[in-house]
């Protein structure tokens, strides 16, 4: 079938509430393994993940790192206890009575000015975002304020509306201090969990919600298959000569996006910002082109290097790859060491170290992989692209997949379990 013709209904299973993992285990790494090996199931624990993997192959990690996404004004105030544990949801409840002014939630999406996450973060004084507004019919105009506490100095953070940006707003961020915009969230922010957890951000959160090798700011979600590994695993992983590497996806609040239309044609993915080390493309190549990928985010921004090469070739300047291209062209004649070395020449001539783009592409079945040849994930929500993802690699297998892990109790989503998937 043509891809875009697929029928979202025929990737539905019956997930209940009690399913869903509401938090992780005390333990990461003791969370179950599914393990699926070219059509038969088994079950382990996580931290035997090694031994599934073959010596020598290359593991592919995505190291952002979530921030704290969620600001909180109150409109007509310059003062918020950035500490107040008022959720949005309660203070539009009829039945919560709170002396101040409406309460705005500002949600961060990825940066405006400066357009780099991080030389934005890295800003003083002033950055703009791209930002949804909860409560927005409260917010008419002017700017919002509040005052927070960094090192015992008082300052005051300002949001200002500049204007629409399809379905997000750009939002001007003003304080008055020499701190970074990276200071400033860690001051005022609030770490965003998925909405199918129902339930508000705990400080246990702050840890448990950010993956160990976690390093680049710029995620409002985390790379939840990243989870389940602990020092203890990755070490056991140098002991049986993994090679590791990492790259960058910016996880967006698009990961949530529900597909609301029949047909996957109709529905469009949300834009992910990458990047990639020259070095870890010249692993890639090292290892004839293959890879381990670590969760969804990793095999997106893999899959996406090859036709980042493919544009290379072509003279393009844009390397951003758009939604349908890896089912528009044939590129079967084109090797992937062929494109990832197109990739490199294409930064040498720029002088670059570090491959910045984009991608919108969506995997789904009928996609041919080029370079992912093993991929660890969680399990996803029903009727989602991520489980579109898993069904073209697993060859269409996902419902067996799913079905064991349903019969064998394993925990659902985010803070769920885990699986090693080899077609």
């Amino acid at each position: 079938m043509e891809p875009k013709h697929i029928q979202i209904k025929d990737y539905n299973y019956h997930l209940t509430d009690e399913r869903i993992a509401k938090f992780p285990l005390s333990q990461r790494d003791m969370s179950k393994l599914l393990v699926y090996r070219q059509g038969d199931i088994s079950k382990d624990i996580f931290c035997n993940l090694p031994e599934y993997l073959p010596k020598g192959a290359l593991m592919v990690f995505n190291n952002t790192r979530v921030v704290r996404a969620r600001l909180h004004f109150r409109k007509g105030q310059t003062l918020l206890c950035p500490s107040s544990n008022i959720t949005l949801s309660e203070a539009k409840d009829s039945n919560v009575q709170t002396p101040l002014g409406a309460l705005i939630e500002i949600f961060i999406l990825e940066p405006a000015l400066p357009i780099e996450y991080q030389e934005n973060f890295l800003s003083r004084g002033k950055c703009s975002w791209y930002c949804l507004i909860g409560n927005l019919k409260k917010w008419k105009a002017g700017a919002l304020h509040q005052q927070i506490s960094i090192d015992d100095t008082t300052i005051t953070l300002s949001a200002n509306r500049l204007g629409t940006h399809g379905t997000s707003h750009q939002i001007e961020f003003t304080w008055d201090s020499d701190h970074t915009w990276a200071e400033i969230l860690e001051a005022s922010g609030e770490l965003p969990i998925p909405p199918y957890l129902n339930r508000n951000t705990e400080q246990s959160d702050l840890t448990t919600y950010q993956t160990v090798y976690s390093k680049i700011k710029g995620s409002v979600a985390a790379p939840t298959a990243g989870l389940h590994f602990t020092s203890e695993v990755l070490t056991s992983l140098d002991s049986h000569d993994i090679d590791r590497e990492e790259v960058t996806l910016h996880v967006g609040a698009g990961t949530f996006k529900p597909v609301k239309s029949e047909e996957i044609g109709d529905h469009d993915m949300h834009t992910e910002h990458i990047a990639v080390r020259r070095e870890t493309i010249e692993k890639l190549i090292s290892h004839n082109g293959h890879a381990i990928a670590v969760g969804t985010t990793s095999v997106r921004t893999l899959e996406s290097l090859y036709y980042m090469g493919i544009l290379a070739m072509k003279g393009e300047e844009d390397l951003h790859v758009k939604q349908w291209m890896p089912y528009e062209e044939n590129t079967s004649h084109i090797s992937t060491c062929k494109a990832l070395k197109a990739l490199l020449k294409y930064m040498d001539k720029r002088g670059m170290d570090i491959l910045h783009s984009s991608t919108q592409i969506i995997i789904a079945p009928g996609y041919d992989f080029h370079i992912v040849r093993m991929m660890i994930t969680n399990f996803h929500q029903p009727q989602s692209t991520l489980l579109l993802l898993v069904s073209a690699f697993v060859k269409g297998n996902w419902k067996s997949i799913y079905d064991y892990a349903l019969e064998n109790d394993f925990r659902f989503l985010s803070y769920g379990d885990s699986s090693i998937l080899i077609p």
